[in-house]
């Protein structure tokens, strides 16, 4: 889409057929809204039953924080639409700028010519070309494995996830961890809310062993209120989905005629929930960067570079901080933090600060930030 407001012709292959839903948490920080304000996408989201989210918990064992960030950019609320209502939206929005989409249609193998990526084949016989392939597909990348993009940085998987939807749930958006495990309750499209649990990876087997009982008993264990309203009130409206995560890593995201984004190129543990967002955020810097090698305003790998290395500056902290939650038992360092975190409004509003993306990692967690929130425990 923002490469067609340029100017420039987009072709757009996706196996699937909107609407489709994928696994997918779908929650969306306000600074991933603030992209789809400015796309002019939002009110088009904000028409739909998906709820505005204004209030979170947000806790670990018995820390609770509770609250929510300032406006940004005056968006007041968070959003967390099924998949099946934003991927539309971000299609026509495509459709709108001019991008030829292609619906069902499956890429099989690129075009190498002379050593650079020169299009892609499809499995119906087709070939196509173009001056760069952008493989936006996923953790399991087709074009970064043909590419030959190496993991540069990577930190194993720690956790498993599970989730399902339930009507007749009155909620807001809870992030819940007790010891080993966590429990995330919000609510979504159509009058449904997501819960999902998180377990240590090492716990899958025995987990799948009965499904439904072990995960109701972890949400029975960290949030009894909600583990009841599912018991009085509740109904599961869609199967269980279960995923164990990939590790987390960087990935090489560029070289002669193709580039990565999103989960293809940078995969965080899903626990801070802030894969969509990101890769708005990555597939803004990607366009503007990509339009500089294709005006002639740089060389082209030296764009991309300069994509890779930006989007991996601005994501460093958030990577580890993710990596070091999404194993469900905090350092003690951090554990103080949640304790101040707790019984001090000031910092527990920065903490949402941070989650909407209006301050940085480096900020939160720089030194003499850490040393004042620690230190106010006397």
């Amino acid at each position: 889409m923002l490469l067609a407001r340029r100017g420039y012709r987009v072709l757009l292959v996706d196996k699937a057929v909107q609407p489709s839903d994928t696994v997918s948490t779908h929650y969306i920080q306000q600074y991933g809204l603030v992209r789809m304000k400015e796309w002019g996408l939002l009110d088009a989201l904000t028409a739909t039953d998906t709820p505005a989210i204004r209030r979170m918990t947000i806790s670990y064992r018995d820390n609770r924080i509770d609250g929510f960030a300032d406006p940004m950019d005056g968006i007041d609320a968070t959003y967390a639409p099924r998949r099946t209502v934003l991927d539309p939206i971000l299609l026509d929005g495509a459709r709108a700028a001019g991008v030829e989409v292609r619906e069902g249609c499956t890429v099989c193998e690129l075009i190498m010519e002379d050593g650079r990526v020169a299009g892609v084949r499809t499995a119906d016989g087709g070939e196509e070309r173009a001056k760069i392939v952008i493989g936006a597909d996923g953790s399991g990348s087709l074009v970064a494995r043909e590419a030959g993009a190496e993991i540069y940085q990577s930190i194993p998987a720690a956790s498993f996830v599970y989730y399902s939807y339930w009507t007749g749930l009155d909620t807001h958006f809870h992030s819940r961890i007790g010891v080993g495990r966590q429990v995330g309750v919000w609510p979504t499209s159509h009058g449904q809310t997501l819960i999902a649990i998180m377990k240590p990876i090492d716990r899958w087997e025995e987990f799948r062993g009965d499904v439904e009982g072990n995960f109701l008993q972890v949400v029975k264990d960290i949030v009894p209120d909600i583990a009841e309203e599912v018991a009085s009130s509740g109904e599961r409206v869609e199967r269980f989905i279960g995923m164990r995560y990939p590790d987390n890593y960087y990935r090489r995201s560029y070289g002669p005629g193709w580039a990565l984004v999103g989960d293809a190129g940078y995969h965080k543990d899903p626990i801070t929930g802030q894969g969509i967002s990101d890769a708005f955020v990555h597939a803004e810097i990607l366009a503007e960067r990509i339009a500089e090698g294709l005006s002639g305003a740089r060389p082209m790998d030296e764009a991309l570079a300069a994509y890779q290395a930006e989007r991996d500056e601005r994501t460093a902290s958030a990577y580890r901080f993710a990596a070091t939650i999404g194993a469900l038992v905090l350092p003690p360092e951090l554990e103080k933090v949640f304790t101040a975190l707790s019984r001090n409004e000031e910092f527990a509003r920065d903490f949402y600060n941070l989650i909407a993306g209006a301050i940085t990692g480096e900020q939160f967690f720089a030194p003499d930030n850490m040393a004042r929130m620690i230190g106010s425990l006397g």
